[in-house]
């Protein structure tokens, strides 16, 4: 076995439990355990697992972002210190101020990427699952081989899910290729542009921080495209799926939790006042219907007592009354 395949080993028997694992609740819910589309369900229920895992590192990666976003206009002020300045003092002197700064702050320009740094182990043990499970090689762990094999000539709509889009046998391959290429490198270029667009502020804009992640905007879709062409149909519904989570995680953390300052706080904020402006204009509203409603019962009351039957009164006593 050869370094990278023992090193993910673990990881590749826990990735096969849990692909196992769902075949065998889809399985027992009436479904074929040889289509296609099972194994797409128990691939993309594996990527809710593993991403919904994640969720305390993407915790931790928007904190980090927020104090990155916090250092921004001291990180500037630095590099104006020694702009223009290419000299090797000059050069180390900015380093050390900027390590100083990081160290100061608790802040790590590399934070954001620790979650796709964790789930690139979990991606190419899956890719190796699903590449040895399609050219039936031994299962690993709860995968035997029946499954192995099962999941080898699986297709859907026609397509097998071992091929792909650069040596498919036929157009249906390519066609659900080529549409989840086209929607992978959406989502992800519609995820990045939610966080350059929306969710940074003035001075982040200002920093190289808003150039990098400008050029990653038009840099990971074209990644997708690439490497899309390769992917067996099975791993590209892991991404597909994959991409789809953090563009619904990051648009709800965009309007719940904008950075300060950003468009999306301002959003936030106008959103806030007009519910608030609600409830103030619903208060009156009831307080004057209450004043109403104890008016009109007044008003009802006295009518009431004014309008009561008159008891006659006899002759003798309506004399004794004119004499009192």
């Amino acid at each position: 076995m050869d370094l990278i395949g023992t090193i993910l080993w673990p990881l590749k028997w826990v990735v096969s439990a849990i692909l196992v694992g769902f075949h065998w609740v889809f399985e027992n819910l009436g479904m074929d355990p040889g289509a296609g589309i099972t194994w797409v369900l128990s691939i993309i229920f594996l990527t809710f697992v593993v991403r919904a895992a994640l969720i305390p590192i993407f915790v931790r990666q928007i904190k980090s972002q927020r104090r990155m976003l916090e250092v921004a206009p001291q990180l500037k002020k630095i590099q104006d210190k020694y702009k223009g300045k290419k000299d090797q003092f000059s050069r180390e002197a900015m380093s050390r101020e900027t390590m100083a700064l990081y160290k100061e702050t608790g802040t790590n320009p590399l934070s954001s990427c620790l979650p796709l740094l964790i789930q690139m182990p979990i991606f190419f043990s899956l890719y190796s699952v699903l590449h040895e499970a399609q050219i039936n090689k031994t299962g690993i762990g709860l995968l035997t081989n029946d499954l192995a094999a099962s999941f080898g000539n699986a297709s859907l709509f026609g397509a097998p899910l071992h091929e792909t889009f650069t040596n498919a046998s036929g157009w249906e391959v390519r066609a659900i290729a080529g549409f989840m290429i086209v929607v992978m490198t959406a989502s992800q270029f519609i995820t990045q542009l939610q966080l350059v667009a929306k969710n940074m502020s003035p001075e982040t804009k200002a920093s190289p921080m808003y150039r990098q992640q400008k050029m990653m905007l038009y840099i990971l879709p074209l990644v997708f495209v690439i490497s899309g062409l390769s992917f067996p149909l099975g791993v590209m519904f892991y991404w597909l799926a994959s991409n789809i989570w953090t563009m619904a995680q990051q648009y709800f953390v965009i309007r719940s939790m904008p950075t300060p300052g950003s468009e999306a706080a301002l959003a936030r904020e106008a959103r806030l006042a007009k519910k608030a402006q609600r409830r103030g204009s619903a208060t009156p509203v009831l307080a004057e219907a209450g004043a109403g409603a104890g008016a009109g019962a007044a008003e009802m009351e006295a009518v009431r007592v004014t309008t009561q039957r008159q008891q006659p009164v006899g002759k003798n006593r309506s004399k004794k009354n004119g004499k009192k």
